[in-house]
């Protein structure tokens, strides 16, 4: 299926490696210019040379902190001058430590707030002005599965990232008029560095990574934890012409694992 974004920009946020990533080597592969950022200028510049090797849409990397106003607006501001215009806008970052509710003090909710919430709303702010000159502009933000159903130990991201549902459904009304779709994709359990963080920290005796997997995956229906590029599929087909009549909804990937019939 032709996706149809050849000659799109697109900015992928987080996209040195994991969801960031793939979703980015999916949108070159599809032909977008693609601007990716991400904290560690090393680690980006590996993958954008990865990325260049592709072949497909051109490529830009420029570090960048989502925490930090000025880096975020520096960001922007190199991707229109390198490309002239930005088309689609992929909201994504690192989630907040676990742990319960008792173990956090307000610098870590506030920490929290400013990675996974504040980030998102200055980037659709800076980038939106952009998106209405298009005429069919696409915000996608990737958050957890948290927001649809019960994750132990996740009282941040769950927190912070019902923020961006919330805020995602006002700006797809109030977008909408201006044919800018704005949703969310939910990862449930992918294969992904940030996995290791919900692996019990004294595993049974023996157990190893592949058990630990296998553990988590026997309650969904598909029995295996998702790839990156699953979900960066879903990325992709939003982030298209194809999707103009999806938005303001929060799309999971989870291999069935939220069983709910809605």
């Amino acid at each position: 299926m032709d996706l149809q974004l050849i000659g799109k920009t697109a900015l992928v946020l987080a996209a040195s490696k994991g969801l960031g990533k793939a979703c980015a080597t999916l949108l070159v592969i599809e032909g977008a210019d693609v601007v990716i950022g991400a904290r560690d200028r090393d680690t980006l510049e590996t993958t954008a040379a990865e990325l260049r090797a592709l072949g497909k849409g051109r490529v830009l990397a420029i570090p960048v902190d989502v925490k930090k106003p000025d880096e975020s607006a520096a960001f922007v501001d190199a991707a229109i001058k390198e490309f002239g215009k930005i088309d689609i806008l992929i909201n994504n970052a690192g989630g907040p430590p676990f742990g319960s509710f008792e173990s956090f003090d307000e610098t870590a909710w506030q920490s929290a707030f400013e990675l996974n919430l504040l980030s998102t709303v200055r980037f659709s702010r800076l980038v939106i002005p952009h998106l209405k000159k298009t005429g069919s502009g696409r915000i996608i933000n990737i958050v957890s599965l948290s927001v649809k159903t019960f994750l132990a130990n996740s009282v941040l991201s769950t927190s912070i990232r019902m923020g961006v549902v919330g805020m995602a459904k006002i700006l797809s009304n109030e977008l909408g008029p201006d044919n800018i779709t704005v949703n969310n994709v939910a990862p449930g359990l992918i294969l992904t560095d940030r996995i290791n963080d919900t692996f019990p920290k004294n595993p049974p005796s023996g157990a190893t990574r592949e058990d630990l997997l296998a553990e988590r995956a026997k309650d969904i229906p598909l029995r295996r934890i998702g790839r990156p590029e699953e979900l960066a599929a879903l990325v992709a087909f939003l982030a298209s012409p194809l999707s103009g009549y999806i938005t303001g909804t929060t799309i999971q990937v989870d291999g069935g694992a939220i069983k709910a019939p809605y």
